[in-house]
């Protein structure tokens, strides 16, 4: 078993995440997308700083994979604003979730892995965690560590649930009140 145990979702950064959602929908069959126009996320720390950084998201399941795009919205420093300005645009991360976030974020900086991004997304119960990958022989291959509790647990059960059984219509659920 690996470190954090299964992958369980594939992070890319795109430009546009209109077009990024119409190829997973339309040439890989993946959806429908639950799409935050701006993602509910919070206590944003890029390298232990404070960043206003805004993204748009958008979040489906391939089986019970799930496919996340994240498109920058401004310039404010993130790992993601980072990969694109390197010219790449595609997959950065792959994520795994956690039932004991607390325990495996120790465990992950004991081992020595950097944490570069902080925050929650949807309520403060669901935290993140991603860990630098200049080391690594792969680049692009961040590593998220995803606390799966509370609304976002629900939030990832919905869209998995939805996706198993999608018939193709109602591709783009917008998520923004």
């Amino acid at each position: 078993m690996s470190f954090f145990g299964e992958v369980r979702q594939l992070g890319y950064v795109v430009r546009d995440i209109e077009a990024a959602m119409a190829f997973w929908r339309n040439v890989m069959k993946v959806g429908p997308f639950f799409h935050f126009a701006k993602a509910p996320v919070g206590d944003f720390k890029y390298r232990g700083e404070p960043t206003d950084a805004q993204v748009s998201v958008a979040l489906a399941n391939c089986g019970a994979l799930q496919i996340e795009l994240i498109q920058p919205l401004d310039d404010h420093p993130t790992p993601y604003r980072d990969f694109l300005k390197k010219g790449q645009e595609g997959m950065h991360h792959v994520a795994f979730w956690s039932e004991t976030f607390a325990q495996d974020l120790e465990r992950a900086e004991a081992a020595g892995f950097e944490l570069v991004l902080s925050g929650y997304a949807v309520q403060k119960d669901g935290l993140f965690a991603y860990f630098d990958d200049s080391a690594s022989p792969h680049p692009g291959a961040m590593v998220e560590l995803s606390a799966l509790t509370g609304a976002k647990k629900e939030t990832f059960e919905l869209v998995k649930n939805v996706s198993l059984a999608w018939n193709g219509t109602d591709p783009i659920r917008r998520m923004d009140a």
